[in-house]
C-alpha cells in the first residue's frame, strides 16, 4: 500500500519538476503529469498483477511438489515435520512422537502444517492478482494528484503550479512517512524526513536536469 502511493507522489513529481525546469507552459505541464500518471499506474497495475500471479504460481507449484514428497516419502517428511516444530520450542520427545502419529495416520493434516511451517502459506493470505493489480493502480493514481491538481488552476503561472505541487507533495510524504511507521514501529519523525530528504533531492536533480535541457533545445 505504501510502496504505490509513494511511487505516485515521488515519481509524478519528479515529472513535473524535471518538464516545469525545462520552461513548458501549465497546460503542456498538466498534460504530461496526467499522461505520466496514468502510464504510471497501467505499469503497477500490469506489474503487481504479474508478479502476484507469478508468486502465486511458484506457491503451488512448490506446494504440490510438497504433496508429492508426502505421497511418496511419508517418512522423511515427518523427519523433517519433527525438526521444524522442534525449532518452534516442541521438545518432549514423547509429545514429539505423538504429533509424529498424528501426522502420519493423517497425511492431509501435515500437508497443511508444512505449508504454513515450511513455506509460511496461509490459504487466508492469499493473495488475488486482479484485486493486488486495481488496488497498486489506484495507490499510484492516489500519490499523483498532488503533483496533478495544482495545474488544473495555475493558468499561465507554471512556477505557481509547481510550488503547490512541491507544497502537498511534501505534506503528503510526511504523512506516508508517519503512516509507514503504524507498520515498522519505528520513529515516525524519521521515517517522515527519510521520505521527504530522498524526494526533495530527486525533485531538485529533475528540476536542474530539466532547465538545462531546456537552455541547450
Amino acid at each position: 500500500m505504501i510502496l504505490g502511493v509513494n511511487d505516485g507522489l515521488v515519481s509524478t513529481f519528479l515529472l513535473v519538476a524535471g518538464v516545469a525546469g525545462g520552461g513548458m507552459s501549465s497546460r503542456d505541464i498538466l498534460l504530461t503529469a496526467m499522461a505520466g500518471a496514468l502510464a504510471g499506474a497501467v505499469s503497477m497495475c500490469a506489474g503487481e498483477y504479474v508478479a502476484t500471479k507469478s508468486q502465486n504460481q511458484v506457491i503451488a507449484g512448490e506446494l504440490a511438489l510438497e504433496k508429492t514428497h508426502i505421497d511418496e516419502a511419508l517418512d522423511e517428511e515427518l523427519a523433517e515435520m519433527d525438526d521444524l516444530v522442534g525449532l518452534i520450542g516442541l521438545q518432549d520427545e514423547t509429545l514429539k512422537r505423538q504429533v509424529k502419529q498424528y501426522y502420519r495416520d493423517n497425511p492431509q493434516a501435515l500437508w497443511q502444517l508444512m505449508k504454513a511451517l515450511e513455506f509460511g502459506v496461509l490459504d487466508s493470505e492469499e493473495r488475488s492478482p486482479i484485486r493486488a493489480g486495481i488496488m497498486s493502480c489506484l495507490l499510484f493514481l492516489a500519490g499523483s494528484l498532488p503533483s496533478v491538481v495544482p495545474f488544473f488552476w495555475s493558468a499561465d503561472r507554471p512556477e505557481i503550479g509547481l510550488i503547490a505541487a512541491a507544497a502537498l507533495t511534501i505534506a503528503a510524504l510526511l504523512i506516508v512517512g508517519c503512516v509507514k511507521t503504524w507498520a515498522t514501529r519505528t520513529d515516525a519523525a524519521t521515517a517522515a524526513m527519510e521520505n521527504l530528504i530522498i524526494a526533495g533531492c530527486g525533485g531538485g536533480l529533475a528540476y536542474g536536469v530539466g532547465t538545462l535541457v531546456g537552455l541547450l533545445l
